[in-house]
């Protein structure tokens, strides 16, 4: 069964957010770390990952991914702040 990872990467605390979706979440956040992937994520240093959602529906995965880009900032902050109130980076969490 396929999983399907709606994510957040933060640049630091109530900072610059971004927002993607994967299959491979450890692999994607560590190209986002290496700065491997051209774009918005490296030019604006955002590779901490502050909060993720997993799912088994490809289609689920991408709506939500669309519906988190509209909302508005403070949401996405709450958001992250209800499930990860430190901001602390989730991927160490993942390695492990």
């Amino acid at each position: 069964m396929n999983q399907y990872y709606v994510y957040i990467l933060a640049s630091k605390e109530n900072g610059t957010l971004y927002i993607g979706v994967t299959n491979n979440l450890i692999k994607r956040v560590y190209e986002h770390k290496q700065g491997l992937i051209e774009g918005f994520s490296k030019k604006y240093n955002v590779h901490r990952l502050v909060y993720y959602e997993i799912t088994n529906d490809v289609n689920s995965a991408i709506y939500r991914e669309k519906c988190l880009k509209k909302w508005n900032r403070a949401w996405k902050i709450r958001l992250i702040k209800e499930s990860n109130p430190s901001w602390k980076d989730l991927y160490k969490d993942l390695l492990e």
